[in-house]
């Protein structure tokens, strides 16, 4: 399906991955959209990755071991996330997308608090690890104010760890914009008609592994994650659609195509 004259931009948004806890089928599935649409903009939402090596939360019930045994475990995350970035890339490139977002996620985040506690290890800042410079992204950290979220057209993007609740999509709508999020890795919409108009906030579900055993945390407890992702079509002035395709079992189907991650 060619773009028509009305779209301008194209634009694919991804949500949570937690590399290297990533769902691969999910991904594949994600590549090979990537490569089917040809978008102008590519959004990732953040938590990249897991970093589960820097989580302040494993130490909770235990002491923290010197750091000549953290950094080959930070290191290893560094090389699983990056893996994952140049898969994408790779997809990104067969398309010739270049224009590239990453909104930074509270997990990414653990490894720049990490280099505030060790500030002679500046190299494992997540912007430097990842190397989204030299990659061609433009870096939106997480700690942002919200006037300064990426914003295309009239569209916000940011992570969506800074407003909680059940009802999150919801209460997003206090913003009093347009907004698509992730985080919460479960898909929800929600929509208010303001005096200039609608306004909608988009949940955008994950990319994660969401088995019992690469989320060992939620000890058994149900969730109402989805493995999803975006195509979002702008039309002049700022306007736009939005196209939620979920993927079931590593298989969606996008513009009357079956696309299988599984193979």
């Amino acid at each position: 399906m060619a773009k028509d004259q009305g779209v301008v931009k194209r634009v694919i948004v991804t949500p949570d991955k937690h590399a290297p806890i990533h769902d691969r089928a999910a991904i594949n599935v994600v590549k090979k959209a990537i490569e089917i649409i040809k978008p102008d903009i590519y959004v990732d939402l953040g938590d990249l990755g897991e970093w589960g090596s820097v989580s302040h939360w494993q130490y909770k019930t235990r002491k923290k071991p010197p750091l000549e045994y953290i950094i080959p475990r930070v290191d290893k995350d560094v090389k699983g996330v990056n893996e994952l970035l140049d898969s994408i890339d790779e997809s990104l490139d067969k398309a010739n997308c270049k224009e590239k977002y990453l909104c930074g996620g509270n997990h990414d985040e653990w490894m720049n608090m990490f280099v505030s506690e060790h500030p002679y290890l500046p190299q494992y800042k997540f912007e430097e690890a990842c190397d989204l410079k030299g990659r061609g992204y433009e870096y939106y950290p997480n700690n942002y104010e919200p006037c300064q979220w990426l914003k295309i057209g009239k569209l916000h993007f940011y992570h969506g760890d800074q407003i909680g609740g059940m009802h999150h999509s919801k209460a997003h709508l206090k913003l009093g914009a347009n907004i698509m999020y992730g985080h919460h890795h479960g898909l929800q919409q929600a929509s208010v008609v303001h005096i200039d108009g609608p306004k909608s906030a988009w949940s955008l579900g994950c990319l994660k592994d969401m088995s019992p055993e690469k989320n060992r945390w939620l000890r058994g407890k149900a969730k109402n994650w989805a493995h999803a992702f975006a195509v979002v079509d702008y039309f002049r002035g700022g306007l736009f659609t939005v196209h939620i395709v979920q993927i079931i079992n590593g298989r969606t189907s996008l513009w009357g195509e079956l696309i299988d991650g599984n193979k």
